[in-house]
């Protein structure tokens, strides 16, 4: 003997049993149910697809263009460098670090530009004073 949970099939002898008789999934005698599904209690995530780039360079110009979807929203737009470590910083550790590193090694090239022109400008202060 069958529980009625279980489903029945048909014996031997060729007599079908009550697995039968219910209407198959696919049926087009089966009646339609309306609403959710008994025991679903998950809601639709509406995804909203948005990529942004940030990208700079060696002189330490930044510029970010972000996308929906297919569409541009902004492009070519300029951000400093300041703006995109923190903004980094805000997301996670595993951007901050290496974002940090290549700022960092922008912000040592644009301090070693400065010293060279600075000892250039003095130079050319002695070149002028032994001028007047």
């Amino acid at each position: 003997m069958t529980t009625p949970d279980e489903p029945q099939t048909v014996d031997p002898a060729g007599t079908p049993s009550a697995a039968a008789d219910t209407p198959a999934a696919g049926d087009a005698a089966a009646p339609r149910r309306r609403g959710r599904p008994k025991g679903s209690t998950a809601r639709r995530t509406r995804v909203i697809e948005l990529t942004l780039t940030v990208s700079g360079s060696a002189d330490g110009e930044w510029q970010a263009d972000l996308k929906r979807g297919a569409d541009w929203v902004v492009r070519a737009l300029p951000v400093t460098a300041a703006a995109v470590t923190r903004a980094a910083a805000e997301l996670h550790a595993d951007l901050a670090e290496p974002i940090e590193e290549v700022v960092g090694a922008a912000r040592a090239e644009r301090e070693a530009r400065v010293a060279a022109l600075e000892a250039e400008l003095e130079q050319a202060r002695k070149a002028l004073a032994e001028l007047a």
